[in-house]
């Protein structure tokens, strides 16, 4: 018997390859939120296309023009059950909306009355865009224009314009729910990363690297861009896990209090004496750098880390891990010698930092069940 060797095999194309992974797996889609998003738009806007011509609609680039309004700007799960009420209570009131103005118009023949009446529903629309109701608002405000026109519609082409909408707000609802990017894994691998960006900052300070000041500036503003992106993603995150934003702000806090930490012991340690960092830490930089990384690798692989270790395990505390260092500044661990007082301020800083590192874990690893999402399906089987 002969077998075909391994060259005759086709290989699938690179393009595909990737497109089927960033489809199955949730980093990549993570890392390819924006290109998933894109096709999402587009195919929502083939099919309004071909809807609307399939059946002869008039006006159906109305329809079109609603899908792009609709979920353009649409991307995380956590936001979809939010706005899906939210677009279908703005495309109705803004159809109601436009007709009255059909109406009015063709009563009273006045179109300056029209004008006016229009102008207002828009100044109050754009009252209320600014705040919670801004969604509905604004839908309210273009779905008049779009029904309405200028109120020179006649009353067929509004009832006519206000299917083209809903047409348009139900294609856009049925694909916001194709492959939506969840909040919780955008969150959970930014947070990895400043934690994995921490470790490396820590590891250079307890070493007595002295680090450029461009360097360690821009460090650390990425650090904080990525915070800032975090808090952004928070709401969603707490509607997808069904945590308390409370929780999530414990979170952001500790995290911007490592940061702060970390600067103002970098600053203190590049002008201070290099060779003294391990009196500073007592030895305990290996221990903190350990745990960072195990936070992060928790959070970037969730059910199942490296080595098969579930993420509640690898946040849990290990029987071996030892005591927290101690709060002294009298004694330094080098034969007993004073603490130099130029350290003590780095030595405390040093003990906040192990404290609030100490703290994420454990917030974590508290909230595990429900932001550790790909183990849910395993659970409810078990």
């Amino acid at each position: 018997m002969q077998f075909a060797s391994s060259d005759s095999v086709p290989r699938r194309p690179w393009w595909f390859s990737r497109a089927l992974r960033a489809l199955t797996s949730p980093f990549y889609r993570y890392r390819n939120a924006k290109l998933i998003h894109s096709v999402r738009v587009g195919l929502a806007m083939l099919v309004s296309i071909l809807v609307t011509t399939g059946i002869h609609i008039p006006g159906g680039g109305w329809a079109s023009v609603t899908v792009l309004v609709v979920i353009g700007g649409i991307q995380h799960h956590g936001n979809i059950r939010k706005k899906a009420a939210e677009r279908t209570a703005g495309t109705l009131l803004g159809a109601l909306v436009g007709l009255l103005l059909i109406v009015t118009q063709m009563t009273t023949g006045a179109s300056w009355l029209t004008y006016l009446l229009m102008s207002v529903v828009a100044g109050v629309c754009g009252y209320y865009a600014i705040g919670k109701p801004g969604y509905i608002a604004l839908l309210t405000v273009i779905t008049m224009c779009i029904v309405g026109g200028h109120g020179d519609n006649s009353f067929d082409t509004g009832l006519w314009r206000v299917l083209n909408v809903l047409i348009g707000n139900v294609i856009a609802l049925a694909f916001s729910f194709v492959l939506p990017l969840h909040a919780t894994y955008s969150w959970r691998y930014q947070l990895a990363d400043n934690l994995r960006g921490c470790a490396r900052v820590h590891t250079q300070i307890a070493s007595g690297q002295c680090v450029d000041k461009q360097a360690q500036l821009a460090t650390f503003r990425r650090l904080g861009e990525r915070l800032v992106r975090l808090r952004s993603l928070m709401p969603s995150v707490a509607r997808e896990i069904n945590v308390p934003v409370a929780r999530l702000e414990q979170v952001q806090w500790l995290q911007r209090s490592m940061l702060s930490a970390l600067e103002m012991m970098s600053d203190v340690m590049n002008d201070g004496p290099q060779h003294r960092t391990r009196t500073t830490f007592a030895g305990r930089d290996a221990a903190v750098r350990a745990w960072l990384l195990t936070a992060a690798r928790a959070l970037r692989f969730g059910g199942a880390g490296r080595g098969d270790q579930s993420a509640a395990d690898a946040l849990r505390p290990a029987a071996n891990e030892g005591q927290p260092m101690q709060e002294t500044y009298a004694r330094s661990d080098l034969g007993g010698d004073p603490l130099a007082p130029a350290l003590q301020g780095p030595h405390w800083l040093a003990l906040r930092f192990e404290e609030q590192v100490q703290a994420l874990r454990a917030v974590l690893l508290e909230i595990e069940p429900n932001w550790n999402i790909e183990r849910r399906p395993a659970q409810r089987r078990g």
